[in-house]
Protein backbone atom coordinates (compact mmCIF):
# COMPACT_ATOMS: atom_id res chain seq x y z
CA UNK A 1 0.00 0.00 0.00
CA UNK A 2 1.57 3.25 -1.14
CA UNK A 3 1.39 6.20 1.26
CA UNK A 4 0.89 9.63 -0.29
CA UNK A 5 0.84 12.88 1.68
CA UNK A 6 -1.47 15.62 0.38
CA UNK A 7 -0.99 18.96 2.17
CA UNK A 8 -3.90 21.35 1.69
CA UNK A 9 -4.83 24.91 2.57
CA UNK A 10 -8.23 24.28 0.93
CA UNK A 11 -7.31 26.53 -2.02
CA UNK A 12 -8.15 25.62 -5.60
CA UNK A 13 -4.44 25.04 -6.24
CA UNK A 14 -4.33 22.48 -3.46
CA UNK A 15 -7.50 20.75 -4.69
CA UNK A 16 -6.06 20.55 -8.19
CA UNK A 17 -2.90 18.90 -6.85
CA UNK A 18 -4.95 16.40 -4.84
CA UNK A 19 -7.05 15.56 -7.89
CA UNK A 20 -3.82 15.03 -9.86
CA UNK A 21 -2.53 12.58 -7.24
CA UNK A 22 -5.76 10.57 -7.18
CA UNK A 23 -5.72 10.24 -10.97
CA UNK A 24 -1.99 9.54 -11.14
CA UNK A 25 -2.34 6.60 -8.74
CA UNK A 26 -5.81 5.50 -9.79
CA UNK A 27 -4.63 1.91 -10.34
CA UNK A 28 -2.45 1.75 -7.23
CA UNK A 29 -3.65 0.80 -3.73
CA UNK A 30 -2.98 3.97 -1.72
CA UNK A 31 -3.52 5.60 1.62
CA UNK A 32 -3.80 9.34 1.09
CA UNK A 33 -3.04 11.55 4.08
CA UNK A 34 -4.97 14.83 3.83
CA UNK A 35 -3.01 17.31 5.95
CA UNK A 36 -3.86 20.82 7.02
CA UNK A 37 -1.52 22.68 9.37
CA UNK A 38 -2.84 25.83 10.99
CA UNK A 39 -1.70 28.67 13.20
CA UNK A 40 -3.82 31.01 15.29
CA UNK A 41 -3.74 34.68 14.26
CA UNK A 42 -2.81 37.08 17.04
CA UNK A 43 -6.02 39.03 16.62
CA UNK A 44 -7.99 35.82 17.20
CA UNK A 45 -6.28 35.17 20.51
CA UNK A 46 -6.95 38.75 21.59
CA UNK A 47 -10.61 38.35 20.68
CA UNK A 48 -10.87 35.19 22.77
CA UNK A 49 -9.92 37.11 25.92
CA UNK A 50 -13.21 38.92 25.51
CA UNK A 51 -15.26 35.81 24.79
CA UNK A 52 -16.07 33.87 27.95
CA UNK A 53 -17.79 31.08 26.01
CA UNK A 54 -14.67 30.04 24.13
CA UNK A 55 -11.65 29.38 26.35
CA UNK A 56 -9.62 27.14 24.00
CA UNK A 57 -8.81 28.69 20.60
CA UNK A 58 -6.63 25.72 19.56
CA UNK A 59 -9.53 23.29 20.11
CA UNK A 60 -11.76 25.59 18.07
CA UNK A 61 -9.32 25.68 15.13
CA UNK A 62 -8.77 21.93 15.36
CA UNK A 63 -12.50 21.26 15.10
CA UNK A 64 -12.82 23.73 12.24
CA UNK A 65 -9.92 22.06 10.45
CA UNK A 66 -11.30 18.55 10.87
CA UNK A 67 -14.73 19.69 9.65
CA UNK A 68 -13.10 21.09 6.50
CA UNK A 69 -11.01 17.95 6.00
CA UNK A 70 -14.07 15.72 6.37
CA UNK A 71 -15.94 17.83 3.83
CA UNK A 72 -12.98 17.59 1.45
CA UNK A 73 -12.79 13.82 1.93
CA UNK A 74 -16.49 13.44 1.11
CA UNK A 75 -16.05 15.58 -2.00
CA UNK A 76 -13.07 13.52 -3.16
CA UNK A 77 -14.84 10.21 -2.53
CA UNK A 78 -17.80 11.42 -4.57
CA UNK A 79 -15.69 12.73 -7.46
CA UNK A 80 -13.00 10.02 -7.47
CA UNK A 81 -14.70 6.90 -6.14
CA UNK A 82 -11.98 4.25 -6.01
CA UNK A 83 -11.99 1.10 -3.83
CA UNK A 84 -8.19 1.06 -3.98
CA UNK A 85 -7.96 4.38 -2.16
CA UNK A 86 -8.49 5.32 1.46
CA UNK A 87 -8.05 8.61 3.31
CA UNK A 88 -6.55 9.58 6.64
CA UNK A 89 -7.28 13.08 7.94
CA UNK A 90 -4.70 15.06 9.87
CA UNK A 91 -5.04 18.55 11.30
CA UNK A 92 -2.15 20.04 13.25
CA UNK A 93 -1.29 23.23 15.14
CA UNK A 94 2.13 23.60 13.56
CA UNK A 95 4.10 25.14 10.71
CA UNK A 96 3.19 23.29 7.52
CA UNK A 97 6.73 22.32 6.52
CA UNK A 98 7.55 21.10 10.03
CA UNK A 99 4.36 19.03 10.12
CA UNK A 100 5.09 17.56 6.70
CA UNK A 101 8.48 16.39 7.99
CA UNK A 102 6.93 14.82 11.08
CA UNK A 103 4.22 13.00 9.13
CA UNK A 104 6.69 11.72 6.52
CA UNK A 105 8.87 10.25 9.26
CA UNK A 106 6.07 8.90 11.47
CA UNK A 107 3.93 7.34 8.72
CA UNK A 108 6.66 6.27 6.29
CA UNK A 109 5.30 8.44 3.47
CA UNK A 110 6.39 7.43 -0.05
CA UNK A 111 5.46 10.64 -1.87
CA UNK A 112 4.23 14.19 -1.28
CA UNK A 113 1.96 15.91 -3.82
CA UNK A 114 1.14 19.59 -3.38
CA UNK A 115 0.26 22.71 -5.34
CA UNK A 116 2.97 25.08 -6.49
CA UNK A 117 1.26 27.95 -4.68
CA UNK A 118 -1.36 28.40 -1.98
CA UNK A 119 -4.08 30.96 -1.39
CA UNK A 120 -1.61 33.85 -1.10
CA UNK A 121 0.71 32.81 -3.93
CA UNK A 122 2.04 35.72 -5.98
CA UNK A 123 1.65 35.27 -9.73
CA UNK A 124 5.22 36.31 -10.46
CA UNK A 125 6.67 33.46 -8.40
CA UNK A 126 7.21 30.00 -9.80
CA UNK A 127 6.69 28.41 -6.35
CA UNK A 128 5.02 29.61 -3.16
CA UNK A 129 7.11 29.76 0.00
CA UNK A 130 5.60 26.60 1.52
CA UNK A 131 6.41 24.62 -1.62
CA UNK A 132 9.95 25.98 -1.74
CA UNK A 133 10.62 25.02 1.89
CA UNK A 134 8.94 21.62 1.46
CA UNK A 135 11.17 20.84 -1.52
CA UNK A 136 14.28 21.90 0.40
CA UNK A 137 13.49 19.66 3.36
CA UNK A 138 11.71 16.73 1.69
CA UNK A 139 12.99 13.30 2.70
CA UNK A 140 10.90 11.57 0.03
CA UNK A 141 9.88 12.41 -3.56
CA UNK A 142 7.64 15.46 -3.98
CA UNK A 143 5.50 16.48 -6.94
CA UNK A 144 4.54 20.15 -7.24
CA UNK A 145 1.48 20.63 -9.45
CA UNK A 146 0.68 23.99 -11.14
CA UNK A 147 -2.79 25.24 -10.26
CA UNK A 148 -3.88 25.51 -13.90
CA UNK A 149 -2.62 22.07 -14.93
CA UNK A 150 -5.25 19.69 -16.27
CA UNK A 151 -4.35 16.06 -15.71
CA UNK A 152 -2.26 14.26 -18.30
CA UNK A 153 -0.80 10.80 -17.88
CA UNK A 154 3.02 11.10 -17.69
CA UNK A 155 3.71 9.44 -21.03
CA UNK A 156 6.68 11.70 -21.70
CA UNK A 157 8.92 12.46 -18.73
CA UNK A 158 11.78 14.96 -18.90
CA UNK A 159 14.70 14.10 -16.61
CA UNK A 160 17.49 16.72 -16.82
CA UNK A 161 20.81 15.48 -15.42
CA UNK A 162 24.43 16.57 -15.07
CA UNK A 163 25.68 13.10 -14.03
CA UNK A 164 27.08 14.51 -10.78
CA UNK A 165 25.03 12.07 -8.72
CA UNK A 166 26.06 8.53 -7.87
CA UNK A 167 22.74 6.98 -8.86
CA UNK A 168 21.13 4.10 -7.06
CA UNK A 169 17.70 2.56 -7.56
CA UNK A 170 16.28 4.06 -4.36
CA UNK A 171 16.76 7.62 -5.64
CA UNK A 172 14.76 7.15 -8.84
CA UNK A 173 12.45 4.37 -7.64
CA UNK A 174 9.26 6.47 -7.71
CA UNK A 175 10.15 7.90 -11.11
CA UNK A 176 10.63 4.40 -12.50
CA UNK A 177 7.35 3.30 -10.93
CA UNK A 178 5.38 6.09 -12.61
CA UNK A 179 7.08 5.44 -15.94
CA UNK A 180 6.25 1.74 -15.71
CA UNK A 181 2.63 2.24 -14.60
CA UNK A 182 1.93 4.78 -17.34
CA UNK A 183 4.04 3.15 -20.06
CA UNK A 184 5.98 6.37 -20.10
CA UNK A 185 9.16 7.31 -21.91
CA UNK A 186 11.96 8.89 -19.86
CA UNK A 187 13.86 11.59 -21.72
CA UNK A 188 17.25 12.00 -20.05
CA UNK A 189 18.50 15.46 -20.94
CA UNK A 190 22.21 16.02 -20.30
CA UNK A 191 22.83 19.67 -19.57
CA UNK A 192 26.35 20.15 -20.86
CA UNK A 193 28.83 22.66 -19.40
CA UNK A 194 30.91 22.64 -22.57
CA UNK A 195 33.64 20.54 -20.97
CA UNK A 196 34.29 16.85 -21.49
CA UNK A 197 32.63 14.62 -18.90
CA UNK A 198 34.82 13.47 -16.02
CA UNK A 199 35.39 9.80 -15.21
CA UNK A 200 32.97 10.22 -12.31
CA UNK A 201 30.27 11.53 -14.63
CA UNK A 202 30.92 8.73 -17.12
CA UNK A 203 30.54 6.12 -14.39
CA UNK A 204 27.30 7.72 -13.23
CA UNK A 205 25.91 7.79 -16.76
CA UNK A 206 26.69 4.10 -17.18
CA UNK A 207 25.07 3.30 -13.83
CA UNK A 208 21.94 5.27 -14.73
CA UNK A 209 21.80 3.47 -18.07
CA UNK A 210 21.82 0.11 -16.25
CA UNK A 211 19.07 1.19 -13.84
CA UNK A 212 16.85 2.30 -16.72
CA UNK A 213 17.31 -0.87 -18.82
CA UNK A 214 13.83 -2.39 -18.25
CA UNK A 215 12.17 0.93 -19.16
CA UNK A 216 11.73 3.03 -22.27
CA UNK A 217 14.22 5.89 -22.27
CA UNK A 218 16.29 8.10 -24.55
CA UNK A 219 19.47 10.07 -23.85
CA UNK A 220 19.53 13.62 -25.20
CA UNK A 221 22.25 16.27 -25.24
CA UNK A 222 21.59 19.99 -25.09
CA UNK A 223 23.92 22.74 -26.31
CA UNK A 224 25.68 24.91 -23.78
CA UNK A 225 22.99 27.52 -23.20
CA UNK A 226 22.09 27.21 -19.52
CA UNK A 227 19.89 24.86 -17.55
CA UNK A 228 16.68 26.87 -17.76
CA UNK A 229 17.15 27.58 -21.45
CA UNK A 230 17.88 23.91 -22.16
CA UNK A 231 14.74 22.72 -20.37
CA UNK A 232 12.54 25.39 -21.94
CA UNK A 233 13.90 24.65 -25.40
CA UNK A 234 13.30 20.91 -25.03
CA UNK A 235 9.73 21.51 -23.87
CA UNK A 236 9.04 23.74 -26.87
CA UNK A 237 10.06 20.95 -29.25
CA UNK A 238 8.62 17.99 -27.33
CA UNK A 239 5.34 17.35 -25.54
CA UNK A 240 6.32 16.71 -21.90
CA UNK A 241 3.89 15.70 -19.14
CA UNK A 242 6.22 15.58 -16.13
CA UNK A 243 9.54 17.21 -15.24
CA UNK A 244 11.69 15.25 -12.77
CA UNK A 245 14.97 16.30 -11.18
CA UNK A 246 17.23 15.11 -8.37
CA UNK A 247 17.70 17.44 -5.42
CA UNK A 248 21.37 17.49 -4.50
CA UNK A 249 23.52 20.31 -3.18
CA UNK A 250 26.16 19.59 -5.82
CA UNK A 251 23.80 19.83 -8.79
CA UNK A 252 22.17 22.71 -10.63
CA UNK A 253 18.77 22.07 -9.02
CA UNK A 254 19.91 23.56 -5.72
CA UNK A 255 20.88 26.91 -7.20
CA UNK A 256 18.26 27.31 -9.91
CA UNK A 257 15.06 25.72 -8.76
CA UNK A 258 14.87 25.82 -5.01
CA UNK A 259 14.78 29.60 -4.59
CA UNK A 260 11.50 31.30 -5.57
CA UNK A 261 12.27 31.60 -9.27
CA UNK A 262 10.82 34.71 -10.92
CA UNK A 263 8.97 33.91 -14.12
CA UNK A 264 10.49 36.82 -16.00
CA UNK A 265 13.95 35.20 -15.95
CA UNK A 266 12.56 32.63 -18.34
CA UNK A 267 11.62 29.51 -16.39
CA UNK A 268 8.30 28.28 -17.74
CA UNK A 269 6.82 25.48 -15.69
CA UNK A 270 3.29 24.55 -16.69
CA UNK A 271 3.60 20.83 -15.95
CA UNK A 272 4.04 18.91 -12.67
CA UNK A 273 7.56 19.03 -11.27
CA UNK A 274 8.89 15.97 -9.41
CA UNK A 275 11.81 16.45 -7.04
CA UNK A 276 13.75 13.35 -6.04
CA UNK A 277 15.82 13.77 -2.86
CA UNK A 278 19.36 12.49 -2.78
CA UNK A 279 20.06 11.87 0.90
CA UNK A 280 23.79 11.67 1.31
CA UNK A 281 25.02 9.04 3.68
CA UNK A 282 21.80 7.05 3.27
Amino acid sequence: MKKVLLPTDFSQNAKNAISYALKLYKDTPCTFYLLHAYGIPVYSIENWTMDFHESNPIAHYQKETMDQLNALKEELEADHANPKHQFVLQGAFNQLVDEIGEVVKKEGIDLIVMGTKGVTGAKELLFGSNTVHAIKKAKCPLIAVPGEFKYESPKQILFPVDFEVDYDKKIIEELLYLASENKGNINILHISTGNSMTEFQMRNKKKLDQLLKPHTYIFHETPVNGVIEGINDFQKKNRINLLAMIMNKHTFLESLFIRPVIRKIGMHLNIPFMVLPHLEGK
